[in-house]
């Protein structure tokens, strides 16, 4: 199964890092991914599959919450396929 993983907030030094310690602690591979700094703003946009992943979906989103609040971050985890639901035009 994919997931889509999205990073939010004021850049600072390691958050890719951070990100991604998180999602290889849990078994999550990174598929894909695309990061930018709009002004000081970082943005990145993952996709990763967790079909290997122990922890569910439910508790990935709590774990991803809560290392992005400690960073003043939003970081957050969304099935591919409802993920495709909700950006349909």
């Amino acid at each position: 199964m994919k997931a889509i993983v999205t990073v939010i907030g004021k850049d600072q030094v390691g958050i890719t890092a951070s990100v991604c310690t998180l999602l290889a602690q849990h078994q999550i591979n990174i598929l894909d991914i695309s990061q930018t700094v709009l002004q000081e703003y970082f943005t990145m946009v993952m996709l990763v599959d967790i079909s290997s992943c122990p922890t569910s979906i439910a508790d990935m989103g709590a774990l991803l919450d809560e290392a992005g609040k400690e960073r003043s971050l939003s970081i957050r985890i969304q099935r591919e396929d409802i993920f495709n639901a909700m950006h349909r035009i």
